[in-house]
Order: structure tokens, then C-alpha cells, then sequence
């Protein structure tokens, strides 16, 4: 996969928007610059069964109409059904090897990682890509592991491995610098912008970011 997919990277689901119209929110942060977005449709009052599919299929095709590669969250099944870009898996989801198997060929594998093992692994087995985190604490995932901050990034690409790699947990634009200093080739966000007064001037702010960041390093 593209390194520069991950540079801006939006998260969300029906549940992340405080009560705006998610099809909105999504068109606004794609106007603001976001280069790849996953759809993670969990938590109290989160779609289920044909309305996600249906709901997911409507957000594709916002994606597909700006060139936005879509990502589904855990759900194989239902990201084959609707032909996604790619998955993302977590450590306590289906294994790798179970879901490469179900997949079609050449759609993306993100695995989230905690350490420098778990990073290993998952390139070991092939991952296209890394999330790692949580850098910062975060209440959108009620399952929260150890917060331990950009230096697990650093920590990854000692060992070196080279695997693009996506911050991911509590990333704002005031911390998001760190984030990609430590080695990340991008940030992932939720709520930083989904529930930003003005979504596309968030996604915009995150893009001057990673522009400030390369300029810097180049």
C-alpha cells in the first residue's frame, strides 16, 4: 500500500458525529484533505445487520467518488460483501492467516499494535500496514490498553521495522507533531474530527501538519 494513504487517516461510525448526519461529516473531512478512511461502526446505538451494510455501502461511494481508499473495521464478511479497499483487525480479533484467507486479493490488512512484539508479528505475517497505539488517552475506545505515547513508535522503528505505521488514541493537532516525529508515517482520528465544530477545518489543520512534518524532515 501507498505510505501516503496514512497520512490523514479518519475514523468513524454512526455513533461519532454528536448527532450530525455522518455522510456529511465524512464529505466535509474528505474536503479538508483526509487521504484514507475506516469504517468503524461500534459502540451504544451502532448499526447492525443490513442497515450497517446499507450504511457502509452509502459512505463507500462518497469514497469512492474522491478516490479514498475505504477500510472496514473487524467485519471480514461484510467488507468482502461491499468490496472494501481493506480491513483493519485488532490483537483480540479473527488471526491474521483466518482473515487473509477470506479476503480478496490485494485488499489491505491493518493490524493494531501495542509493542515492539506485536509489531514483529504482524509483519511477520504479512500486514500491509500498522496502527499503533494508544498514544494519548482516549474515551472513544472503551477498551483502552496502556497508554504509552509516541515512544512505542520510536521504539518499533529502532528494531527496525519499516512497515508504514498510523498513530492512533487521543491524537489532536497539538500533539499529532510528536506522533509523526517518532517515526509514524501518519495520525488516525475520530473524534478530533468528527465532532469538530467544522470537520473540514480540522482534517485541513492535520493536513498542514504532515505537510509542516515532511517539510521539516525532507
Amino acid at each position: 500500500m501507498k505510505r501516503e494513504w496514512l497520512h490523514v487517516y479518519f475514523v468513524m461510525g454512526s455513533v461519532d458525529c454528536n448527532g450530525r448526519d455522518p455522510k456529511d461529516v465524512l464529505q466535509e473531512a474528505i474536503n479538508g484533505g483526509i487521504t484514507l478512511f475506516q469504517f468503524r461502526e461500534k459502540g451504544q446505538g451502532a448499526k447492525v445487520g443490513a442497515e450497517k451494510r446499507d450504511f457502509a455501502l452509502e459512505l463507500k461511494e462518497i469514497c469512492k467518488r474522491h478516490d479514498i481508499p475505504f477500510i472496514v473495521n473487524d467485519d471480514i464478511e461484510m467488507a468482502v460483501e461491499i468490496e472494501a479497499d481493506g480491513v483493519h483487525i485488532g490483537q483480540e480479533d479473527d488471526s491474521f492467516t483466518f482473515v487473509r484467507e477470506r479476503l480478496t486479493p490485494g485488499m489491505v490488512i491493518g493490524v493494531s499494535c501495542h509493542t515492539v512484539e506485536e509489531a514483529a508479528e504482524a509483519v511477520r505475517v504479512g500486514a500491509d500496514y500498522i496502527g499503533v497505539g494508544p498514544m494519548y488517552f482516549t474515551t472513544t475506545k472503551k477498551d483502552i490498553r496502556e497508554v504509552k505515547g509516541p515512544e512505542v513508535i520510536r521504539q518499533i522503528r529502532h528494531a527496525g521495522i519499516t512497515v508504514p505505521i498510523v498513530g492512533i488514541g487521543g491524537i489532536s493537532v497539538e500533539n499529532a507533531w510528536a506522533v509523526l516525529e517518532s517515526g509514524a508515517d501518519g495520525v488516525a482520528v475520530i473524534s478530533a474530527i468528527s465532532k469538530a465544530d467544522s470537520p473540514v477545518a480540522a482534517a485541513e489543520s492535520f493536513s498542514r501538519c504532515i505537510e509542516k512534518v515532511q517539510r521539516t524532515n525532507g
